[in-house]
């Protein structure tokens, strides 16, 4: 196995525990296939583990946090399973749940979520990607009941990786749609054409925190995607919950969810979430519960500026639809806005708009999740509930 070095004073990181080696840390780089294993070293030659090397990344080297001489089928039946049965401790009978979550569960770069009885697969680096046959026959061992797999691999990450795009079924068959539960609910989804892997499960804990408040009340549901927040308000009592998002197949999919629920009072809408609550504004609506639940503002902090002015904007905007009682919920996955930055826009938009706000709850991505204490890149998700009460 071929060994390379980092630069003194560049490993300090390293050592207390991050898996990324970037190309700027190196002295030296070596002339081997992507996803190449090797073993990383200090400038004085001590061992640092090993892990998969990408001449083409940013980041040269994603580290396995071991010693490993081969990563084959074992290596990832291993890893699975431990990623597997921290799922079924935090999150028990769960059919829609993440199993594997790339650094978090020490596999860099792989991404697994569950569906029932369907898998979806993310590789967003090489050496997951010519590892492909191996992680199919991992997962085939540890779900023996799984009836398919499908790859999702279309994130624009792949390409600073030297990655093509694509997607398909690489084991089994995957029907148009399956179903699985959440919360009591029965989701339909497409996982072949939907978003990401076809929902998003990191909001799931947060969803049933928030109906709990619903019962009685009018929520809007902005970037509602199939349903979330609008369907499980409903599902708690809700007397009107209404979901917005620009995509039209989202919503003709959580419209399709309501149905199979028989939630009557919960419908959606095709719509841009800006204009929809400026015109909401200018009508002089209210609502109970205003849930901003958006995508990612901005990939990386030299779009930060123009995130911060988003949320802003959307936060300030919500705040005027709600009067004494009603509730904000706000949420960012922007990675490199942090829960300071989300709590700060809120307080100035709501000094702004005259809205005297005491924060109720908060919340965080969901356990299946998880976030490795060495890497603040693995913890993205910040939410927050407000009662305005002024």
């Amino acid at each position: 196995m071929q060994i390379i070095t980092m630069r003194p004073h560049e490993e300090r990181r390293v050592k207390e525990g991050h898996l990324w080696v970037n190309k700027s840390d190196l002295s030296h780089t070596l002339e081997v296939a992507p996803g190449t294993l090797v073993r990383v070293s200090t400038s004085d030659g001590a061992s640092l583990g090993t892990g998969f090397y990408n001449p083409l990344s940013k980041i040269a080297v994603r580290l396995l946090a071991c010693e490993e001489e081969d990563a084959g089928t074992d290596f990832f039946v291993k890893r699975i399973r431990q990623a597997q049965e921290l799922r079924e401790r935090v999150l028990p009978n769960e059919e829609g749940y993440r199993v594997v979550y790339g650094e978090a569960d020490l596999l860099s770069g792989l991404i697994v979520d569950r569906y029932g009885s369907y898998l979806v697969i993310q590789m967003l680096s090489a050496g997951m990607d010519v590892r492909k046959p191996h992680i199919i026959e991992a997962l085939r061992i540890v779900f023996p009941s799984v009836l398919g797999i499908i790859e999702k691999n279309t994130s624009q990450t792949r390409t600073r990786e030297g990655l093509e795009l694509v997607d398909g079924v690489v084991w089994g068959s995957v029907p148009d749609r399956v179903t699985f539960t959440e919360n009591g609910l029965r989701l339909e989804i497409d996982i072949a054409t939907g978003q990401k892997t076809g929902y998003f499960l990191d909001q799931k804990i947060n969803r049933k925190a928030v109906a709990l408040l619903a019962k009685g009340r009018t929520m809007l549901d902005c970037f509602c995607n199939v349903g979330g927040f609008a369907l499980n308000a409903a599902a708690q009592g809700a007397s009107l919950a209404h979901g917005i998002d620009s995509s039209a197949l989202a919503v003709e999919a959580a419209q399709r969810n309501a149905e199979i629920n028989g939630l009557t009072h919960c419908t959606f809408e095709k719509a841009n979430v800006f204009d929809l609550l400026r015109d909401h504004v200018s009508q002089e609506r209210t609502w109970d519960i205003v849930v901003l639940d958006p995508p990612s503002f901005a990939k990386h902090r030299g779009a930060l500026r123009g995130a911060l002015a988003g949320y802003a904007e959307l936060n300030r905007t919500a705040l005027k639809l709600l009067q004494p009682g009603g509730i904000l919920v706000t949420s960012s996955c922007t990675q490199p806005v942090t829960e300071h930055d989300l709590m700060d826009i809120v307080y100035r938009e709501s000094a702004r708009v005259r809205r005297r706000l005491r924060l109720i709850h908060r919340g965080a991505q969901a356990p299946d999740h998880p976030v490795l204490l060495a890497m603040t890149e693995t913890q993205y998700l910040k939410f927050l509930v407000f009662e305005v009460i002024a």
